[in-house]
């Protein structure tokens, strides 16, 4: 088995801005696995690391990946269990390549186009103006489930948008989500959440920055809004650790991000230990590509999800792969008669 890797830049239609930054590109990187005697044939994964969240962010990452590739082509071991975006790809890459090398890592009636995943559609911070244009495009498309990125804007601005939407649309007809990010305080999140809560809002993810567990525990006992963890996830390797953070933080939901959490096998294990807590969780994608948005549409459709899915679909890149990833309203689904077609990618041994 040999293996190799590249780099890829991934350029946004239009600029991504969040609590935390605005984006205008991401590098991502891929990974191969084929035998040497049939190279034609082969499995692909992304290692969808994200500069400034990912745990393993580190200056020699390309190093860390030659390594990899090197020591596998050996028959070498090297210990990845701390490189979670790395785990990601290569994870995705071995189980391509076992299935057929067709991009089905998680063969299914998903990948077969007899079913498909119920999305949330995501509405991008921005001014007032922006959010409900995007917050209207996304409604009349067929989104019957909405994410708002907060925290990033004037908060009275942000809640004068949530509420016109809720005016417009019940709670029977459209669930509402946020996403702060952490850009709440300690100090003044309880207050956001309480003037939030009027507009019957089914969750909200991360509303203080991960490690104040504290913080967080007390906001999961008595706030008004169901909260979910979400960057307080990345990071978090040891079994014992997973365990005594949902014990002690207790949350509603955990979100999870295979690329940031583990990979599939760290996403699994987190989803086994919040089902035993009553705990509830649903999938997100994290600006990956269509390759890996595409390994992760397939793990999770292969779980018969019962909650709206937190899945991009590769619109936001003007060089994203071709894929089969349809969406037909907030429905994404997979047909398996059409093609893959990849931009011209240098592979590094």
């Amino acid at each position: 088995m040999q293996t190799a890797f590249c780099r890829y830049d991934l350029r946004f239609k239009a600029p991504a801005k969040t609590s935390r930054e605005t984006l205008h590109e991401k590098t991502t990187y891929y990974i191969k696995v084929w035998d040497p005697s049939d190279p034609s044939r082969f499995g692909i994964g992304e290692c969808a690391l994200f500069r400034g969240l990912s745990a393993d962010d580190r200056e020699d990452y390309e190093d860390i990946l030659a390594t990899l590739c090197r020591r596998l082509n050996s028959s070498e071991p090297f210990d990845i269990s701390r490189f979670s975006s790395i785990k990601f790809g290569l994870e995705t890459a071995l189980l391509d390549y076992e299935n057929g090398c067709c991009r089905t890592p998680f063969p299914s009636a998903f990948t077969e186009g007899k079913e498909s995943v119920r999305i949330n559609g995501l509405v991008w911070m921005g001014t007032a103006d922006e959010m409900t244009l995007r917050a209207d495009e996304k409604i009349a498309a067929g989104f019957r489930c909405l994410k708002f990125k907060v925290g990033g804007v004037d908060f009275n601005d942000e809640l004068r948008i949530i509420d016109r939407i809720r005016c417009q649309y019940p709670p029977e007809k459209l669930e509402i989500r946020l996403d702060a990010n952490g850009a709440f305080t300690p100090d003044n999140a309880m207050d956001r959440l309480r003037r939030l809560a009027v507009l019957d809002i089914h969750s909200i993810e991360q509303p203080v920055r991960q490690g104040q567990w504290d913080a967080m525990a007390w906001l999961c006992e008595n706030s008004p809004i169901p909260v979910a963890l979400d960057e307080e996830l990345i990071g978090v390797d040891d079994p014992d650790e997973r365990r005594r953070m949902l014990y002690y933080i207790s949350p509603s939901y955990i979100i999870l991000k295979p690329s940031l959490c583990g990979g599939f096998s760290g996403a699994t294990d987190w989803i086994d230990r919040a089902e035993a807590q009553g705990i509830g969780w649903w999938v997100t994608s994290a600006l990956e590509s269509d390759i890996g948005l595409n390994a992760i549409a397939q793990w999770t459709a292969a779980m018969h999800p019962s909650l709206p899915q937190g899945l991009g679909t590769g619109a936001l890149y003007t060089n994203n792969f071709t894929s089969p990833l349809r969406l037909h309203g907030d429905m994404l689904g997979f047909d398996p008669a059409a093609e893959w077609v990849f931009p011209r990618l240098q592979w590094s041994l």
